[in-house]
């Protein structure tokens, strides 16, 4: 009879506790989380790097959080975005681990920075995929664009508006993205693959992925070379191209090639307008896709070598399986061919008023 109580008493007790620790989990909020539930052994965290570039909460999570849910109608994603700093980006790492998700996919802030939170995470049976920027620590896979192909395509890009202007005397400014992104070194390394010894790279910047910081780099460009001596920018993205862009309008500077990344809409319209030569076009939904289909094959415990076809070396020296997809460049000649036939941005978004009338003379209307 004592054996009965002991037990009832014990049972009720566990059942007491579940309760308390689960009214103390409902407490329990993250202001950058957007999921519909936490834990479970089918749940996929989604870490995205910042809001101040457009792509991260208009396209990658609606197709991500999509796909997830075409392959596992029970899978769960949690998500949260790190707005642009990567000491919020490790606790939410944290946060997945508490919430025992089983596979996180993580665009990183700052690729060494997350390094101990992925191997945390890693020593408690999470798998960890890396979006688009290559983290270091102990990633299960990889998906991304040819970043190195990129920045080729943004210098050959450069070279081919300048035309018959490029010449090794012709001066570039050059503004790079944040050194704390892997993805910024290969853009880097591809842009000068095309531009070296073709042009003179005169002034050479890291815009840290603001454009108020690019503005000003090329602001310091400006005053340093003179506004009659700069043959064209190269801008890693389109952020920063549009705070170059109304730099270079002050100094009245116009008529000289300025380049892109992310095909964002604003950067679309500039092509137009023909205040940025061009950018690149790197399909979200493909990307979002595959990182999704990566992230479901792990947490089902299924092989991702059909998926994963080549390998990259992070900066930690891990060999990381990886999928590459093909990025796009983009001119005022193929815009109804790219993000327009894609379904990326339709006419009547690109062309509203003040782009009207270069929207007719481009053809697009």
């Amino acid at each position: 009879m004592r054996r009965v109580v002991i037990g009832t008493a014990a049972v009720s007790m566990a059942l007491s506790l579940a309760a308390c620790g689960k009214a103390g989990d409902d407490k329990k909020s993250d202001s950058s989380s957007s999921s519909s539930s936490s834990g479970g052994s089918k749940t996929i965290g989604l870490l995205l790097p910042d809001s101040v570039t457009a792509r991260y909460e208009k396209f990658d999570k609606p197709y991500f959080e999509a796909k997830v849910s075409s392959l596992c109608a029970d899978c769960k994603v949690e998500y949260a975005n790190a707005a642009g700093d990567s000491a919020k980006q490790a606790q939410q790492v944290s946060s997945m681990i508490t919430k025992g998700v089983k596979v996180i996919v993580i665009s990183s802030q700052d690729a060494a920075a997350i390094k101990s939170s992925v191997q945390a995470a890693v020593a408690k049976g999470i798998k960890v995929v890396a979006y688009d920027r290559l983290a270091q620590g102990p990633v299960s896979a990889f998906v991304s664009f040819d970043n190195v192909k990129v920045g080729e395509l943004q210098g050959q890009a450069l070279l081919d508006s300048l035309g018959s202007k490029a010449t090794k005397k012709s001066k570039v400014v050059m503004i790079n993205g944040d050194d704390a992104d892997p993805n910024a070194a290969q853009f880097k390394e591809g842009a000068h693959k095309a531009l070296d010894g073709k042009v003179d790279i005169a002034y050479e910047q890291s815009g840290l992925w603001k454009d108020t910081v690019a503005a000003q780099k090329v602001k310091a460009a400006i005053t340093q070379l003179g506004a009659k001596n700069i043959a064209g920018v190269y801008s890693a993205n389109d952020g920063m191209a549009g705070g170059i862009a109304n730099t270079l309008k002050g100094a009245g500077i116009s008529g000289i090639p300025l380049t892109g990344q992310d095909a964002e809409l604003a950067g679309i319209q500039r092509i137009v307008a023909g205040t940025q030569s061009s950018t690149v076009y790197k399909a979200f939904k493909p990307e979002a896709e595959a990182a999704a289909t990566i992230a479901v094959d792990l947490l089902q415990g299924k092989d991702i070598a059909s998926l994963a076809t080549s390998t990259q070396t992070s900066g930690s020296g891990d060999k990381v399986p990886s999928q590459l997809l093909t990025p796009v460049s983009v001119t005022k000649a193929n815009i109804k061919d790219t993000v327009i036939k894609d379904g990326l941005y339709t006419v009547s978004d690109i062309c509203t008023g003040e782009y009207a009338k270069a929207c007719k003379t481009a053809g697009l209307q």
